[in-house]
């Protein structure tokens, strides 16, 4: 009796490896208040800079972290400012881990969970700073992600730019979910 050779070919191999890796849920942000690719509501528009809007920051929940989350980084980015290097809208860090959702206005009608801390916005606040792009200009998108932290706190302070929440972000995230909204103007 012939028994058939061993085939070692490396993509059958890989194929082998990954099929034993069981499947993990996939990170989700989601909000009753903005939609993937559709336009923010008035509402959400910032106070100054020639905007006049009351600057609520939208609903938001998640879900699907992995593993060893300990805490979470939620950004708010819009690439299509016309800086040369974007805008930071929002920066939380330090969110803690039994953290799965934002109510509405967070810093103006609701308080951050204890421990979270907000970096310092390209508006030079702490908090969320609206939409308000220059008059005349196409719509921009605005980029909400939330990143899945293997440590409970970042060791900076609210002194902290959102480039450098971003940084840490980039750097050390489990994982991570994006929700893109517009507004234009």
């Amino acid at each position: 009796m012939r028994i058939p050779p061993v085939v070692t070919s490396p993509a059958l191999a890989a194929l082998l490896a990954f099929s034993a890796i069981p499947a993990c849920a996939e990170m989700v942000l989601t909000s009753p208040d903005i939609s993937e690719g559709t336009a923010m509501g008035e509402e959400f528009v910032f106070d100054g800079f020639g905007c006049t809007g009351p600057n609520l920051s939208p609903a938001l929940a998640w879900s699907g972290a992995p593993e060893g989350t300990k805490s979470y980084i939620l950004t708010v980015y819009d690439p299509d400012a016309p800086t040369g290097s974007g805008f930071w809208h929002w920066s939380l860090f330090d969110l803690p881990a039994t953290t799965s959702a934002l109510p509405r206005g967070i810093g103006k009608e609701a308080t951050l969970p204890e421990g979270a801390m907000a970096a310092r916005n390209d508006y030079s606040q702490n908090g969320w700073g609206g939409p308000c792009p220059p008059q005349g200009d196409k719509p921009h998108r605005y980029i909400f992600t939330i990143y899945a932290m293997p440590q409970d706190k970042l060791g900076i302070d609210e002194t902290a730019s959102g480039a450098v929440v971003g940084f840490f972000a980039h750097a050390a995230a489990l994982g991570h979910a994006s929700l893109t909204a517009t507004y234009g103007r």
